[in-house]
């Protein structure tokens, strides 16, 4: 069975090629706002579902990875920055704190209309951060397109004491261990494939 990956991600793009296998990609049209009192985990879960269904048509005889991701500090979600001083700002706020990140994974198969879906948490502790550290960093890294601004599969964890969850690819954006038994469940073998 096909598989697709719907998200315009460098970096999932890049954990899913971990797996060796062919895989197609189709870049989503989500608004990717969050819901008045929605939780995060919610809001991550809506839109992974969102996401891997868009690909639905362009793939109706796929199995298709939908994949979201929103990071808290204290309660407070930082997004994607978007520029270097909301980054400066999201880092400065991190400083000696924890920070947790919630990635959604949705596997959508489009023919039968089966969906399998879950959260994964992980956790990270920013060790404390001043103005020359998070300068250095941003010029190095640019994670103006990374939730929380960071960039775990680069140079991210300079900034971390310690790091804590399951599967660390979840902070990356695609929980690669929950996604092989999702693979599985759906009689997707990843060692059997051409």
């Amino acid at each position: 069975m096909q598989l697709v990956l719907s998200s315009s991600s460098p970096a999932r793009q890049a954990l899913l090629k971990r797996f060796k296998i062919d895989f197609s990609t189709f870049s989503p049209d989500v608004d990717e706002t969050a819901f008045d009192n929605e939780t995060i985990i919610e809001t991550v879960s809506r839109l992974a579902i969102k996401k891997a269904k868009a690909a639905a048509n362009a793939f109706p005889h796929a199995l298709i990875i939908g994949s979201d991701q929103l990071i808290a500090v204290e309660d407070q979600i930082l997004g994607k920055p978007g520029n270097h001083e909301n980054a400066q700002n999201q880092l400065a706020l991190c400083s000696n704190k924890i920070l947790t990140s919630y990635t959604s994974l949705c596997l959508f198969n489009a023919n039968t209309g089966e969906t399998q879906r879950d959260v994964i948490e992980y956790q990270v502790k920013f060790k404390p951060l001043n103005e020359t550290l998070i300068e250095q960093y941003l010029q190095a890294d640019q994670p103006y397109q990374c939730a929380g601004s960071i960039k775990a599969e680069s140079l991210g964890p300079t900034l971390f004491e310690w790091m804590r969850g399951d599967d660390p690819n979840a902070l990356t954006g695609l929980p690669l261990i929950r996604l092989n038994t999702m693979l599985t469940e759906s009689g997707f073998n990843i060692f059997s494939q051409d």
